[in-house]
């Protein structure tokens, strides 16, 4: 909450911006490893997930537009993801669910292209792929093992493409007000969820 009032406040105080907001991320890193993990495989890639994250949000929040950076740290937040939640069930095993994050990764991008610079363009889009599969990655592995575990990371990964679409939207599209405070909301409820699921992990297997 700090970090999100931070960024409205006047420049003066901006700079707690830069406290506050790579703090919030670690604080949910340190939740995710004070847990205890069945999966210890799971948890490791959790939380590499969420280390490159921060280091993410440190490269969004700077002076200077380190934009290519940060998204080459989501992209490989969200590849680790995909394999912490392929650990337990199959890659790609529900791919029909994969379609509405896909179909909302299409529009966005469809919204967002006549702004983007041609350079920015590629990485844009391999990166709308990653995290659409990420997300229906944690779909399908909620179908196929069931329980409040994958249930986590499924409404995490839904709300992570929540909040890069409309950070997509803001920053080349429609920019409005309201958008860091959703894009921040729903960014760190996301990773919230997905690092809970770190302590209710259980081997494959009938529930208890």
């Amino acid at each position: 909450m700090l970090a999100i009032r931070a960024h409205y406040l006047d420049d003066g105080r901006r700079w707690q911006i830069y406290l506050f907001k790579p703090l919030a991320t670690l604080l949910i890193l340190a939740l995710a490893l004070s847990l205890p993990a069945a999966r210890a495989d799971y948890a490791r890639l959790i939380a590499a997930g969420l280390l490159l994250s921060t280091a993410g949000d440190v490269f969004l929040m700077l002076p200077r537009d380190r934009f290519v950076a940060g998204l080459a740290s989501f992209l490989v937040a969200h590849l680790c993801y995909v394999w912490a939640f392929s650990t337990d069930a199959p890659f790609g095993a529900a791919p029909l669910l994969w379609l509405p994050y896909f179909a909302a990764g299409g529009l966005v991008v469809a919204l967002v292209w006549p702004g983007l610079k041609p350079a920015l363009r590629a990485p844009v889009l391999v990166y709308v792929i990653v995290i659409a599969a990420m997300a229906g990655q944690a779909t399908g592995r909620w179908q196929a093992t069931g329980g409040g575990v994958a249930l986590l990371a499924a409404l995490g990964a839904g709300l992570f493409v929540v909040s890069d679409a409309v950070l997509a939207i803001d920053r080349f599209r429609w920019h409005f007000r309201a958008a860091r405070a959703v894009t921040l909301a729903t960014y760190w409820a996301a990773q919230l969820l997905i690092a809970l699921s770190v302590g209710m992990s259980h081997p494959p297997g009938p529930l208890p």
